[in-house]
C-alpha cells in the first residue's frame, strides 16, 4: 500500500494487520507484474524485427496487459488519491466526499437497522432468556469458556468494588438518594400511610401500647399521685381520713377507664382518636399550613447527621455484601441455578425475551438518532488521510486483485484481438 502522507492521524492500531501487510504484498505483486509487462512490451517489440515476428502474439500480450494494468491502477488509485499527485478532474474521490461517506453510512444505519419497526422485526425470534440461561448454566460442571468469563467478571467487581471509581460512584449514588428524599412529597406520602393504617386498623396497637403505657406509668407514680392529692387536701378531710379514700376513687378510677378503653376496640376515646387522625390526613392533603409543616419536619429529619449516616451505611453494606458474594462460592452456584430457570420456567423466558425486545426497541427509539448522528459526526470529524487509510485497509486487498485481474485479462483479451485481426487477414 502506499504510504500514508506526513502529518496525518495515526490509526487506532500502529501495527499493520495481517490484512494490511497481505495487501502490501498484493499491491508489489500487482506493480511488479505491470512493469514486467512494459518489458516484455519493449523486448517483444525489438524481438518482432530482430529475431521472429511471431514475438507479435507475446507483443500483443503486454501491450494489453500494460493498458489494462495501467488503467486499473488509475482507477483504484483516483479513488483514494491524485494519481502521481496530479490535480486530474474526478479523482481522490473518497477524500473528497468524506462527509458525503458519513452522511450514506449514517442513513444506511437509520434506515436498515436503527429504526424500531426494523429492529422489532429482527427480534421476533431473537430468545435472550436461552442465550443468558445457556452462558450462565454452562460449565457447573466443569471449567468452561463461559465459566472462565463468569469468573472474570466476578474477579472484575470485586477489583472494582474497592477503586476510587467506586467511591465516586458511591457518592453519585449517595448524593440521588439524599436529593430523591428531599424531593419526594412528604405531606402527601405521609397522609398515604396514616390512611392505609386507619383503613387496615393498623394504628390499634399504638393505641394499645399508649394505654399500656398509661397504666404502667399510673402505677409507677402512685406515690405521687397519691401525694399531690393529700396536698389539695385540706386539713380537717386529712384528719378524718378522707384524703386516702379520695386518692383511692381517683385511681381506681383512671385504672378502671383505662382497662374500658383497652377491652373496648369501639370504645368513644379510640373512636375519637380514628376521627382526629381522619383530621389529621385530611389537613395533610388540603391545608397548606399543615403540609409546610410536613416538609419542614423532613428537612430537619434529612439534615440530622444520623440519616446521612444511615445513607453512607447502606452504600457500604451494598459494596460489602457484593464483595462477599463476588469472593463467595455461592455467586457461580447462584448464576447456575439462574441460567436453569431461564432454560426451563416459560413464563420466565417469556417475560425476559420480553423485557429485552422492548428495552432494545426503546433505546433506539430514544437515541437511535443519536447514534445515527454519532457516526456521521465522527465520519466528519476524521482526517482526510485517517478515512482514506481505514477504507483503504479494509478492501486494500480485493482492490490489487482487481489490479492484478485486469493486467492479465487484458492480456488474454489482447492476444485474443490480436488472433482474430491476424486470422482474419490471413482468409482475407
Amino acid at each position: 500500500m502506499q504510504a500514508r502522507a506526513r502529518g496525518s492521524r495515526k490509526l487506532p492500531n500502529d501495527l499493520p494487520s495481517e490484512r494490511e501487510r497481505v495487501a502490501r504484498q498484493l499491491w508489489r505483486l500487482a506493480t511488479g507484474l505491470l512493469v514486467l509487462m512494459a518489458v516484455l512490451l519493449a523486448i517483444s517489440t525489438w524481438a518482432i524485427q530482430a529475431v521472429d515476428p511471431r514475438f507479435a502474439w507475446v507483443q500483443a500480450f503486454a501491450e494489453a496487459a500494460l493498458v489494462g494494468g495501467l488503467a486499473d491502477w488509475f482507477a483504484v488509485t483516483a479513488l483514494f488519491r491524485h494519481p502521481l499527485g496530479l490535480p486530474i478532474p474526478h479523482t481522490a474521490i473518497i477524500p473528497a466526499s468524506k462527509d458525503r461517506i458519513g452522511n450514506a453510512l449514517a442513513t444506511f444505519l437509520r434506515d436498515n437497522f436503527l429504526t424500531p419497526r426494523v429492529v422489532a422485526r429482527r427480534l421476533e425470534r431473537f430468545e435472550a432468556a436461552a442465550l443468558l440461561g445457556r452462558f450462565l448454566s454452562e460449565g457447573a460442571s466443569e471449567r468452561s469458556s463461559a465459566q472462565r468469563v463468569r469468573e472474570g467478571l466476578i474477579g472484575l467487581v470485586r477489583q472494582l468494588a474497592d477503586t476510587p471509581a467506586a467511591d465516586a460512584l458511591g457518592e453519585r449514588v449517595k448524593g440521588r438518594v439524599v436529593r430523591t428524599l428531599r424531593g419526594l412529597d412528604a405531606a402527601s406520602m405521609l397522609a398515604s400511610t396514616l390512611e392505609a393504617a386507619l383503613a387496615e386498623g393498623r394504628h390499634q396497637p399504638v393505641i394499645d401500647s399508649l394505654i399500656q403505657w398509661a397504666s404502667r406509668t399510673l402505677d409507677a407514680e402512685e406515690p405521687t399521685l397519691r401525694a399531690m392529692i393529700e396536698e389539695r387536701t385540706n386539713w380537717l378531710l386529712r384528719l378524718i381520713s378522707v384524703d386516702e379514700r379520695v386518692a383511692n376513687e381517683i385511681l381506681a378510677g383512671l385504672r378502671g377507664f383505662l382497662d374500658d378503653v383497652a377491652a373496648d376496640p369501639h370504645h368513644p376515646v379510640r373512636q375519637r382518636a380514628d376521627q382526629a387522625l381522619a383530621n389529621f390526613i385530611f389537613d395533610l392533603r388540603h391545608e397548606p399550613e399543615t403540609r409546610a409543616k410536613a416538609e419542614r419536619w423532613k428537612q430537619a429529619l434529612l439534615d440530622n447527621p444520623a440519616v446521612s449516616r444511615w445513607v453512607e451505611g447502606l452504600w457500604e453494606q451494598a459494596r460489602e455484601a457484593l464483595g462477599r458474594f463476588a469472593e463467595g462460592e455461592g455467586a457461580s452456584e447462584v448464576t447456575g441455578r439462574i441460567g436453569t430457570a431461564l432454560q426451563h420456567d416459560a413464563a420466565l423466558a417469556g417475560a425476559l425475551n420480553s423485557l429485552a425486545r422492548r428495552a432494545v426497541v426503546g433505546l433506539v427509539r430514544d437515541h437511535g438518532d443519536s447514534i445515527v448522528a454519532l457516526v456521521s459526526d465522527t465520519v466528519k470529524a476524521w482526517d482526510t488521510e485517517t478515512i482514506t487509510a481505514k477504507l483503504e485497509s479494509a478492501v486494500g486487498r480485493d482492490l490489487q486483485y482487481i489490479r492484478l485481474n485486469g493486467t492479465l485479462i487484458g492480456g488474454s483479451i489482447g492476444v485474443l484481438l490480436h488472433a482474430i485481426f491476424h486470422f482474419s487477414g490471413v482468409h482475407g
